[in-house]
């Protein structure tokens, strides 16, 4: 097996920075859609927020082709900076100035060459030739000089064929656990109505009568880093996705810390956590250990026994109702952070605790099935993990 460059297999696109009269409002017959970094998804591209230029003003190289690779070229983010994606479409499509394209010679090698460019292999490699000082930038020759193992044809094709298998079976249970993530949305508003549109079946009151909110660290002082410490727990330690906390992940400070909140509280199941700064929102619950603390960027709320069921309340924060109340909030003041007396006084709907505790039983039976694909979904995952280092690595 030889080892080539993806300069030797692939040409490279740059993209074209277009001035704001160039732009259309919508999709038209003189207009073409307009992607950028954040239409790289996770491998693939994704149409949700698109904007729209006028189709005189691209050259006939910009307009996307099958068997492209659409990467992030620029970005302020180490984490979006290098991200790939391939093109397995045939329609007018054109790419902005933050992106590039890597083309293939020959596009019976695009699917390969796609497989390697969502491989831990090349995300090392690029991003060790990320750079810049405020943005990091990927020129051509850090793409060209990538090596990439390259079997013989044959093998190529049956790598793709088995890789492609076990990222359509992740594909999949992705889909399941949205699916099944819509489905408690749905349960939730079918049981107690949507005030945005008139449809409440309950009246309101405020979030302070039915829980706590406690601020976990007054001070808004972040700890110093102890590497022998305990997690210091953030919004951006928490995978919405899984409902899990990374707190292998998380900043590291001195178990002092923990001594000093817990004079503020004991966390209790059914609690969970809610971003105050930046992050607005985004409940999450927290287990009930005692060898982590939160951080100063989160609130956390902590559901009265008696008074209210934790998933009831945690799924109304997670309301586009609730979204609604944080914009306003934000909107009418210039401080940076959701004072914990804001949130006390959010409004959710009172419904009554048996309606309420029969949403947490529909809602916890849903949370089974989800824990089931997730575990199915890790293990798939691992699996091609574990094969994309061996073909590729």
């Amino acid at each position: 097996m030889e080892t080539l460059t993806i300069a030797s297999l692939a040409a490279q696109v740059r993209g074209v920075s277009y001035k704001p009269e160039d732009l259309h409002g919508s999709l038209d017959d003189s207009s073409v859609i307009l992607l950028r970094a954040n239409n790289i998804d996770d491998g693939k591209i994704n149409f949700d927020d698109v904007v729209f230029v006028d189709k005189k003003r691209v050259s006939n190289e910009q307009f996307l082709r099958k068997g492209d690779i659409l990467v992030c070229a620029s970005s302020g983010s180490k984490n979006l900076v290098g991200k790939a994606a391939s093109v397995d479409f045939d329609k007018e499509v054109t790419f902005g100035a933050f992106c590039k394209v890597v083309r293939p010679c020959n596009i019976e090698d695009a699917e390969y060459l796609a497989m390697f460019f969502q491989s831990p292999i090349y995300r090392r490699q690029i991003a060790a030739t990320a750079i810049g000082a405020n943005i990091n930038n990927i020129r051509n020759e850090h793409i060209d000089t990538i090596s990439v193992k390259w079997p013989a044809t044959v093998k190529r094709k049956e790598i793709v064929d088995i890789l492609s298998k076990a990222e359509a079976i992740i594909r999949k249970r992705k889909k399941q656990l949205s699916a099944l993530d819509d489905l408690i949305k749905a349960r939730f508003v079918e049981m107690f109505g949507d005030p945005l549109n008139g449809t409440a079946k309950w009246p309101f009151h405020s979030v302070g009568d039915v829980a706590e909110s406690v601020d976990p660290q007054p001070s808004h002082r972040t700890p110093p880093v102890d590497a022998d410490g305990i997690p210091y727990v953030s919004i951006k330690d928490c995978d919405y996705k899984t409902g899990k906390i990374n707190f292998d992940g998380a900043r590291k400070v001195s178990r002092s810390v923990l001594e000093e909140h817990r004079n503020r509280y004991s966390l209790h199941d059914g609690d969970f956590i809610i971003g105050k700064i930046g992050t607005i929102g985004n409940p999450i619950f927290v287990p009930a250990r005692d060898d982590y603390t939160l951080s100063a960027n989160i609130v956390l709320i902590q559901p009265k026994q008696g008074k209210v069921s934790p998933y009831y309340l945690m799924y109304s924060f997670m309301s586009a109702y609730m979204d609604r109340q944080f914009e306003e909030a934000k909107n009418s003041t210039s401080q940076a952070a959701f004072g914990i007396q804001k949130v006390r006084q959010i409004k959710v709907m009172n419904p009554e605790l048996k309606e309420q505790y029969r949403f947490e039983e529909f809602a916890r039976q849903i949370d089974k099935s989800k824990s089931a694909i997730q575990k199915s979904l890790d293990e798939t995952q691992l699996l091609f993990d574990s094969l994309m280092q061996k073909y590729f690595g």
